[in-house]
């Protein structure tokens, strides 16, 4: 398949334009698949570019089989400020929810600069995994290395907090140190078509297609696309 991004601007939204970030993902067997669609806007909360997100998928199940990216853009320009009001109102209905439905399964990706210590370090993101119930993937391919974890988002901001927090590696010095070389590269809900892990596994990778092919098991296709390469360069 192929992978395309598309910048938007939409008028007359809360009396602003919103730039809308779109990036779809068309499968070997598209428009009988439907595509894999990534939403991001600095103008709208994460939970906005979700709800944007699954609508333009509603969409695209109307025009499974033929295409339809056009079609779900005109889509997205004429009804964004309704998605966005709707938005809102889940949005305040959601407080009166309880923390567990509030939560759902949430997938977090990381990115290491370096593991000195690399024996001692995966044992500790292994424990920590165990401990929380989180399933995914400790992924090295040459000098990139990536964290990939889903479950409970209140498991999720505990695991971060001690990734943060705790003495994981050691300095030049071979002193224990914490880590200060972490990115978040993306923090969001499980979606329908991801794949959900049932292990936590380390695993190493020769190249970058073998890398990809990982992440497309796992339905996260576009995820690759929008964070791995920036990484490869």
């Amino acid at each position: 398949g192929i992978s395309f991004r598309i910048q938007i601007s939409v008028k007359e939204v809360l009396d602003t334009d919103v730039l809308l970030k779109l990036l779809f993902h068309l499968p070997v067997n598209y428009p009988s698949t439907l595509p894999d669609i990534s939403v991001n806007s600095d103008q709208l909360t994460r939970a906005q570019c979700v709800d944007v997100r699954e609508k333009l998928l509603q969409q695209a199940e109307k025009h499974l089989s033929e295409p339809m990216v056009h079609d779900l853009i005109l889509w997205v320009q004429q009804h964004l400020k309704d998605v966005i009001k709707q938005s809102a109102t889940v949005c305040n209905e959601k407080t009166t929810l309880s923390k567990g439905t509030e939560d759902g399964v949430w997938m977090l990706l990381l990115h290491l600069d370096h593991m000195r210590a690399k024996a001692k370090y995966v044992k500790t993101v292994e424990k920590w995994a165990s401990n929380l119930s989180l399933t995914g993937r400790l992924m090295f391919m040459g000098k990139i290395i990536l964290i990939l974890l889903q479950g409970d988002r209140s498991s999720i901001k505990e695991y971060l907090i001690l990734q943060k927090t705790s003495k994981v590696d050691v300095d030049s010095n071979g002193k224990k140190c914490k880590e200060k070389m972490m990115r978040v590269l993306c923090e969001t809900e499980v979606q329908s078509q991801h794949i959900r892990f049932q292990t936590f596994e380390v695993k190493e990778y020769s190249t970058p297609e073998e890398l990809q092919k990982e992440f497309e098991t796992a339905g996260l296709t576009a995820l690759f696309s929008e964070f791995v390469p920036p990484l490869l360069k």
